[in-house]
């Protein structure tokens, strides 16, 4: 049977200076260069790595188009550093701005955009529109990869979309603030375990305006097991992904294989 190498994925849980795109792509091409030297094919950070996430106005203000010079940027960090790199950033397009993550591969390539569906509260909703794209997917080494944003896991039907499209590492980037840590703790693990899939989610740590995000970002295997975890404050953590443990969970408990779609109709959705 043909096993396929794992991929190594680094999770930037950080900080960062609110509104400063300089600073940010400063520290992102630091912590690249320390995933690349670590053998990482991927480095993730959370939902609006470049920007900050808690910055009112300023959103609408550092909104980009996808292919801007904040996108310009990155893609030279990944080409510079020979690593994928996916990235939280304010997208203008369509005459609205819209929460989004993006991936480049390791030379810079333009792999997925995927824009937040589900916004949480006054704040997302101030600044953001809703994506109307529930699965974004990308090829990376081998490994189908997918995208959702923060609030976007805490819906079943988010995940599970995923899983029947045939992702395998969920990318999750997250501004996830306190006293939620019920999310990475137990319903982060919850989807990877129902949908036998890798699920990573990446937070934000420290404070922004009146906001203290919890950190706690993590990696779970298809089991519901833990790869990684973070503490509370800022870390690069770096872990394997091993994508033919997705089919290995499925034959353990075929909870997809098991499901049945026809009752489901009945229910009032």
């Amino acid at each position: 049977m043909h096993t396929r190498r794992p991929l190594r994925v680094a999770l930037d849980q950080g900080c960062g200076r609110s509104g400063d795109t300089a600073s940010a792509l400063s520290r992102l091409a630091e912590r690249a260069r320390a995933a690349a030297d670590a053998g990482a094919d991927l480095i993730a950070g959370p939902e609006m790595s470049l920007t900050g996430y808690n910055i009112g106005p300023a959103t609408a203000r550092l909104a980009e188009p996808a292919d801007g010079p904040l996108a310009e940027a990155v893609s030279a960090i990944a080409r510079e550093n020979g690593i994928a790199v996916a990235y939280g950033f304010p997208e203008r397009a369509n005459g609205a701005v819209y929460n989004t993550v993006q991936v480049v591969d390791s030379s810079g390539e333009r792999l997925a955009a995927y824009r937040k569906t589900h916004l949480f509260g006054d704040l997302d909703r101030e600044s953001f529109t809703p994506g109307d794209e529930p699965v974004v997917q990308a090829d990376l080494c081998g490994v189908r990869l997918g995208l959702l944003v923060c609030y976007d896991v805490e819906f079943p039907e988010a995940v599970r979309a995923h899983a029947l499209a045939g992702t395998e590492l969920l990318l999750v980037p997250t501004a996830l603030m306190l006293p939620f840590t019920r999310i990475p703790e137990q319903v982060v693990p919850v989807r990877a375990l129902e949908n036998q899939i890798h699920v990573a989610y990446v937070n934000r740590c420290d404070t922004e305006g009146d906001l203290r995000y919890a950190g706690l970002s993590t990696l779970v295997a298809p089991d519901g097991s833990e790869t990684l975890r973070a503490g509370p404050g800022e870390e690069l953590l770096i872990g394997d992904v091993d994508p033919d443990a997705v089919a290995r969970a499925r034959r353990e408990q075929s909870y997809l294989a098991d499901r049945r779609p026809a009752v489901y109709t009945r229910l009032v959705l």
